[in-house]
């Protein structure tokens, strides 16, 4: 008669204790998803920001020049440097209306002001990574682009510095290791490729 009260469907489900090794497994597995899904997340943030900055840059191409002289294409950086002061300006006005009780839209302010700094800091130093616009056949394909992330790889990069010397090889940053670097085979050594196949896009 017991057997028959218990039902036949009814199966009950065994509790992991937290201190039994299938409960380390169970919690260094989910770490480890946790993991995974964080980098997958911050590896896709770092890619959309490469996608606006060249973005950028395309928009402010002439139709007319073949490739950009240095100067030209500092002067083009310093637009992309001060890309931001309209909206600082905005910023600026609203909080200067009076009978507002703290900043307004401070944390954006601070966010930008953050990446400004950081950004002038590359430029004036070692030197500020940019589409290479210099040279005539790299300009070409970069006109081409069409934002695809997956044909990023084809675009050649090049550092240049405020300084005036255009940085050739450089010791790759952590956000190039993490995206993939492939060695220019052309004879051009400033030029620097990204390996984006392995990409889940």
């Amino acid at each position: 008669m017991p057997k028959a009260a218990r039902g036949k469907g009814t199966v009950e489900k065994k509790v992991v204790h937290p201190f039994s090794r299938k409960a380390g497994y169970m919690a260094r597995a989910a770490a480890k998803s946790d993991k995974k899904e964080r980098q997958k997340g911050e590896k896709a943030q770092r890619l959309n920001l490469i996608r606006e900055k060249l973005l950028w840059f395309q928009n402010e191409l002439d139709s007319e020049t073949k490739e950009y002289a240095k100067q030209e294409t500092c002067n083009i950086i310093e637009r992309y440097l001060h890309r931001f002061d309209a909206e600082l300006e905005q910023v600026e006005l609203a909080n200067s209306i009076k009978g507002r009780q703290g900043r307004q839209h401070g944390s954006r302010e601070a966010v930008i002001k953050q990446i400004m700094e950081r950004e002038r800091a590359q430029y004036e130093g070692n030197g500020f990574e940019i589409p290479d616009i210099m040279n005539t056949k790299h300009l070409k394909v970069f006109r081409e682009w069409d934002g695809d992330l997956k044909k990023l790889p084809n675009i050649k990069m090049r550092k240049l510095s405020a300084r005036g010397a255009s940085q050739g090889t450089h010791k790759p940053t952590e956000e190039e290791e993490d995206i993939g670097q492939k060695d220019d085979d052309d004879d051009d050594q400033e030029a620097l490729d990204v390996d984006f196949e392995d990409e889940d896009l």
